[in-house]
Parts: structure tokens; sequence; C-alpha cells
């Protein structure tokens, strides 16, 4: 067995599991998350821009919507990963092209977790919502942290196989 496929394996199980927390910890304490997404949708803490504002969202069912939609994207991002971690797993002594053809869906969830972040939270809260001129409700930061992690267990698993 490959210490390299081993590695990659963890990688991909410590995205999983990040991913399967983040989204019970948004089912189990919804309020505390949602008013982040409440908050960067409806601006009320930036700089209040009359160029900008009109991006505003101050409908609370929208606010509901798109915290219900983050919510499944984080549970469908954890359910790719785990699923990829068993297939992972399965291929861990294979050949080279059944390793990595088992790779697929731990790439699909990596990539997953990657657009939630950079797509959702960089350039849509981040940029499209002014997230960034927020002093209270910016997510920029974590977001980056979270992009780097997930980057890096898709770069080290998309790598060539030494097996």
């Amino acid at each position: 067995m490959s210490p390299l496929r081993l590695s990659r394996i963890a990688c991909v199980a410590a995205v999983a599991l990040f991913f399967a927390l983040v989204a019970l910890g948004n089912v189990t304490d919804y309020g505390s998350n949602f008013a982040f997404v409440q908050h960067v949708l409806m601006m009320d803490t930036t700089f209040k821009s009359p160029n900008l504002m009109w991006r505003a969202i101050d409908v609370p069912i929208a606010h509901h919507a798109a915290y219900v939609a983050i919510i499944a994207w984080e549970i469908v991002t954890a359910a790719l990963l785990w699923a990829g971690v068993a297939r992972l797993w399965a291929a861990r002594a294979a050949d080279r092209r059944t390793f990595a053809t088992a790779r697929g869906m731990a790439i699909a969830g990596l990539t997953a977790g990657f657009l939630l972040y950079g797509a959702g939270f960089i350039a849509v809260g981040g940029e499209w919502f002014a997230m960034w001129q927020s002093q209270t409700w910016n997510g920029q930061r974590a977001a980056a942290i979270f992009l780097l992690f997930i980057g890096i267990a898709l770069l080290h698993l998309c790598g060539p196989d030494d097996a």
C-alpha cells in the first residue's frame, strides 16, 4: 500500500469531515450562520455606496433560500467526498488506472467545495455583495483558509501516482 495514496485518502477524508461538520453545524444551529448570510445579502454593514446598494437583497425568504442552498451544497459536497473516500480506499492497492478512475468522486467533491468558497463566498459574497467592506460580516479570510485547505487536497489528489 502506497504512503502517497494513503496521504491522498487522508486529505480527502479531512475535507469530507470538515464539510460534514460545517453542514451539521448549520443545520443544528441554523440561526448563527443565517445571520451572516442575511447581513451579507442586505449589505447593511458595507460602505453603502449608492452605486452598489441596488444589489442588496432585503427579502427574508430570499435570505432563507440562499442559506438553504448553501447548506444543501455543503451536504452534497460532504456526500461526494465521503463516497470518494470509500472509492479511494477500495482502490488503495489497485493498479494506477483503477486508482486514477476511483479519484473521480473525490475530485467532484473537492471541486464542489472549492466552488462554494471561491465562487460563492469570495466572488458573490465578497465582490457582488461587497462583503469585503464589512467590519462585522466579512467571511473572506475564513473562505480563503477553506479554499487553501480544499485546493491543496485537490492538487495532491490530482498529482501523478507512484504505485
